[in-house]
């Protein structure tokens, strides 16, 4: 197997820590009969030679190796050995340029090239005695051996030969993938997928072609294909709810599995037909429905993480799925029920459904009010959150313990702006907290901006006297407190407060806090002669956020801030989308013309889709004058997609904030 190991100089070669010495010794390893060794040895191949995706120089000198250990029955976890050079020859983060590759990194297909050259090994491990290695080689056959008519026959033998569920499967999958590379040859694959996806074959196998069908062939799907999956799925879970009942001899394994019980190849299955009916969204709610209303509990665990993808990438009528949702939170098994209340808790309003459910939650397991992480401050417990987020009254009682303790959790007040006014009770604890803010503190930041929120939220006009102590240190420079002196004045603002602020507010006028000073002074008195001068100077600083927030504040002055309107047409007609919008918006509540504003809405609302609340709120206001634009509400309300869903991104306010555009979008409509 190491047959010339030590006559290749791999000390000259290199991986991601440095030089390649130690690789030898993980190669070997990889051949041991200690476990420990193994998984040792796998890991650093992985942390090091091929560490985040990458060909390194010792990575091809690894390759040779790695086929004998492959050609050797007697090696152990040989499966993973093969899903190693699957990896290698993918060269996922092997694309840089050459000038800003590490010293050592290959990325030129090299590393596809070294294992296409071995690839014949993996026809032959097609059929090897291990499960494991013949389910590795299903997708390996298809990805480097370039053969298609071979490979094409040597799964659909495999096909016929194989009992392995596990294997089955993988070969379901090596045949999507056959008629995604090889277009030209994949009526045959298609054919083999059909066929899996009738009877005699077991639910599950019929369940994954059906998902490859969707996603490669979806003239080939039959009619009722919805119901259809929502049967196999509930008949694959009754099988194996009596595979469980029934387990034969007992083992530790089987044991543990069935303690933590999990599904993984059930979830390839689901996610995969998911992803197939993409903007289906009506199709995939029903799917979501037989999901979770499936007698195995580890069906619903899957099903609620699906729908979050399903909530966040796309919209729909939800009510049916959040109330299931809710079911789950009466179960026995902690892992449902907390993937249930991380999803709500990611709904906002969306989860009204499930209050009732929150509630009850809520009610019976004062345990979960707070959460703490290891050495971390307590935090808001997901239901508890979940339920204020949903505006629902009765979040007001616990929260009020909560801050009636001696250590209220940290985020509270974030949530409390979710219940409005019906959270006025809980005015004078917060007013308390916000009081007790130690000003010298680091923490001062964290610990003031949720309760200046709620504050304002709750419209508590008698905490005025803990914000004039928040800002009054402003002028020699506040530390951890200055990144709050923004939210304060805008509070103050809120509140109808500034006057009683003005002197502290003049002092700002030199800060980075200029222009919010500006506006709530404006907010105060109404007169523009000390205001005016500085938000033009702050229209011209070079921080395109100081640029930002003077605009906005211009808006606020309206017709009143004219002699800002030539600077606002320059900001307006340049720059990115995201400074070109607050612009725009000034000069419309500044002038009223919708001349030079309409072109700068279509061309960012497109451009960048995070422009399109602010430009939806600025339309409401403009009335007729919006007309031209209407056909970006129209296109808008008939999108699937939520325009805060982007490829590998996510924020937890992506649901409310695109259901907020919608609102918006919706009143515009009406106004046709």
């Amino acid at each position: 197997m190491f047959t010339g190991i030590d006559e290749v100089d791999w000390a000259s070669l290199r991986h991601a820590h440095g030089s390649a010495e130690d690789v030898p010794g993980w190669l070997r390893a990889l051949a041991s009969a200690d476990i420990a060794e193994r998984a040792t040895a796998l890991d650093g191949m992985y942390s090091a030679v091929h560490h985040q995706g990458r060909v390194y120089d010792s990575t091809l000198a690894c390759v040779p190796f790695l086929f004998r250990l492959l050609g050797r029955e007697e090696v152990p976890d040989r499966g993973c050995i093969v899903e190693l050079l699957v990896s290698i020859g993918g060269e996922t983060a092997g694309g840089t340029e050459s000038a800003d590759r590490p010293e050592g990194v290959t990325g030129d297909g090299r590393g596809r090239e070294a294992v296409c050259a071995g690839a014949e090994a993996f026809a032959v491990l097609a059929g090897d005695p291990d499960p494991a290695v013949r389910r590795a080689a299903a997708g390996a056959l298809v990805r480097f051996l370039e053969e298609p008519a071979r490979v094409l026959e040597l799964l659909r033998r495999r096909l016929r030969a194989e009992r392995e569920d596990c294997v089955l499967l993988a070969l379901t999958e090596a045949l999507g993938l056959f008629a995604h590379r090889y277009p030209s040859h994949a009526d045959g694959a298609v054919d083999l997928l059909a066929e899996q996806s009738a009877p005699p074959y077991a639910p599950g196998l019929r369940l994954a072609a059906l998902g490859q069908l969707a996603l490669r062939a979806p003239d080939r799907l039959p009619a009722d294909l919805v119901p259809a999956a929502v049967r196999l799925l509930h008949q694959r879970s009754a099988q194996r709810l009596r595979r469980q009942e029934h387990p034969g001899t007992d083992t530790l394994v089987r044991r543990l599995r069935r303690l933590r019980p999990s599904d993984e190849q059930g979830a390839v299955l689901l996610r995969t037909l998911h992803n197939a009916l993409g903007d289906r969204v009506d199709d995939r709610i029903t799917l979501l429905t037989g999901q979770l209303t499936s007698g195995d509990p580890v069906d619903r665990c899957n099903a609620v993480w699906m729908s979050a993808g399903l909530f966040r990438g796309w919209r729909g009528a939800y009510e049916g799925p959040v109330r299931l949702l809710g079911a789950q939170l009466g179960s026995e098994q902690d892992r449902l029920r907390d993937a249930a209340v991380s999803v709500l808790a990611e709904l906002f309003d969306l989860a009204a459904p499930a209050a009732d459910d929150l509630h009850a939650l809520v009610t019976a397991r004062p345990d979960l009010w707070t959460h703490r992480w290891e050495r971390c401050p307590p935090m808001l417990g997901g239901p508890l959150k979940a339920l204020a987020r949903t505006g629902d009254p009765r979040a007001v009682p616990p929260l009020a313990q909560l801050l009636a303790g001696p250590a209220a959790p940290v985020g509270l007040g974030y949530e409390v702006v979710h219940l409005g006014r019906a959270a006025a009770a809980l005015a004078p604890a917060l007013r308390h907290r916000l009081g007790r803010v130690p000003l010298a503190s680091p923490t001062a930041s964290r610990l003031a901006a949720p309760l200046l929120t709620a504050v304002g939220a709750v419209g508590d006009g008698d905490a005025v006297p803990e914000l004039l102590r928040l800002l009054s240190g402003a002028p020699d420079g506040l530390g951890a407190r200055d990144a709050v002196v923004g939210q304060v004045i805008e509070t103050l603002v809120q509140l109808g407060a500034s006057a009683q602020a003005a002197p502290l507010l003049r002092t700002l006028l030199r800060t980075r806090h200029a222009a919010t000073a500006a506006g709530a002074l404006w907010s105060a008195d109404g007169d523009t002669t000390a205001v005016l001068p500085v938000l033009l100077r702050e229209l011209a600083q070079p921080d395109p956020d100081a640029r930002r927030s003077a605009a906005r504040q211009l808006a606020r002055l309206g017709p009143a801030a004219h002699a800002a309107l030539p600077a606002l047409r320059r900001l307006a007609a340049s720059g990115p989308a995201w400074e070109r919008v607050p612009a725009a918006c000034a000069l419309w509540d500044i002038a009223g013309d919708p001349e030079p504003v309409l072109p700068v809405f279509r061309t960012a609302w497109t451009a960048d889709p995070r422009t399109r609340a602010p430009i939806a709120r600025c339309l409401t206001t403009m009335g007729p004058a919006a007309a031209p634009l209407y056909d970006l509400i129209t296109t808008e309300l008939a999108r699937p997609r939520r325009h805060t869903a982007a490829e590998g991104s996510y924020g937890d306010r992506a649901i409310p904030d695109d259901e907020q555009l919608l609102r918006m979008c919706r009143g515009l409509r009406a106004e046709v």
